[in-house]
């Protein structure tokens, strides 16, 4: 018997399920909690098919959860994008009406029409990675917080003294110099040592997650720290995010994926493109900060966003084309990474699989899959092996 598909549509405290075989005959279904109980009574159930293939909607968001624990437990997953399930809906009968059943349905059919979805697999040092970026982020907006309720706090002790970018030796040197009498201002110069000691703990959680990053990044044997503007923290964010870059056919499409893509928005003999707010944001923040770090210093990148702007660009502009440079510049990169790992042949991909960690949807596009804005039709002919990545400006060009 042919393998069957069990199509889940994934929530935070239920899951329900829909299997259908190769035809799309609907052989059973059911609804199950997520906790321990209800998760073994799912998997009994689908013990009924041993040969069984699970449809997982967002591996990436609301079935992350159930996605891990059933790679965890040996099952085969595939990743199906709410898109393809939400087209699936709006073509079948039922005027789309949304239920958990008709998810489940969608999702199930569309993992038996199609071929060439993201098959899962376990990757426990990008999942720690990921993991850890997360947490670095969030203790950063919590660092962000603390910074400001601390110069609130310092600007009513100490009137007009306030500093934009306080550091922790700064603002315990301007606390030592005030002594209120009163309760409200020994009250609020309590309150801003408690402060002062939260950022100073904070702090020093950040730079342990760093470090810790940076360990990670280089274990994986990555060279996008090679670039100019990409340290650390940028290097893990995309490593985790990216998963397998096979999954990307080429440069343009990894570009739409990150964001550092214009849409096209010509219309008749007027040709022009628009900013593109789709794609991975986490991705596409951290190409901001290697192309502001680029500006900031005597850079290939500096160079090329100098020559933007003679040619007329404004500075929005030229910056998004100094971006969509970078990505380029880590598209080869993380080509560059995974041929050297897998040893394969330098004139070619780093291999067809689809297989990747459960990181983000995979790119469908239509206009953004163009090299704009200076349309070339140029692949990357031969990669290097082990040979130092150049700055961005020598590693692509799109203008």
């Amino acid at each position: 018997m042919d393998h069957v598909v069990i199509g889940v549509d994934p929530h935070k405290l239920s899951a329900t399920i829909e299997v259908v075989d190769q035809h799309e005959h609907l052989l059973g279904s059911g609804r199950f909690s997520t906790d321990q109980a209800g998760y073994a009574a799912m998997r009994a159930y689908a013990k009924t098919w041993p040969k069984r293939l699970w449809a997982v909607e967002g591996a990436n968001g609301a079935g992350r959860p159930l996605a891990q624990r059933l790679l965890e437990a040996g099952e085969h997953v595939v990743d199906v994008p709410a898109k393809l399930a939400a087209r699936v809906r709006l073509f079948d009968t039922g005027h789309n009406r949304k239920t958990d059943a008709h998810d489940a349905h969608a999702v199930a059919v569309v993992a038996v029409r199609t071929t060439n979805l993201r098959v899962l697999k376990v990757d426990g040092e990008l999942e720690a990675m990921r993991m850890l970026a997360d947490r670095r982020e969030a203790l950063t907006r919590r660092r962000v917080q603390t910074v400001c309720r601390l110069q609130a706090l310092l600007a009513e002790l100490l009137p007009g003294q306030a500093k934009r970018d306080i550091t922790t030796g700064q603002a315990k040197a301007m606390l030592a110099t005030v002594r209120p009498r009163d309760i409200a201002g020994k009250t609020r110069r309590r309150i801003a040592a408690e402060e002062l000691a939260e950022l100073i703990a904070v702090e020093a959680k950040i730079k342990k997650a760093t470090a810790e990053l940076k360990a990670m990044v280089l274990a994986r044997e990555s060279r996008l720290m090679d670039i100019h503007g990409v340290g650390a923290v940028v290097a893990a964010r995309i490593l985790a995010d990216v998963g397998d870059v096979a999954r990307f056919a080429d440069r343009n499409r990894f570009a739409s994926w990150t964001g550092t893509a214009p849409l096209d928005a010509s219309s008749g003999e007027q040709n022009r493109h628009r900013l593109s707010r789709a794609g991975n944001r986490r991705v596409n923040h951290m190409i901001h900060i290697a192309a502001v770090t680029q500006l900031r210093l005597d850079t290939e990148g500096r160079a090329y966003y100098r020559r933007k702007r003679a040619d007329g660009k404004k500075p929005q502009e030229a910056l998004r084309c100094l971006k969509r440079r970078i990505s380029d510049a880590i598209y080869k990169q993380l080509v560059t990474d995974a041929v050297r790992a897998e040893g394969a042949d330098p004139g070619g991909h780093c291999g067809a699989s689809q297989e990747s960690s459960a990181v983000d949807l995979p790119p469908h596009i239509d206009t953004s899959d163009q090299p704009l804005p200076d349309p070339q039709t140029r692949r990357y002919a031969a990669l290097p092996g082990t040979r130092k990545s150049q700055p961005v400006g020598t590693l692509a060009s799109t203008g």
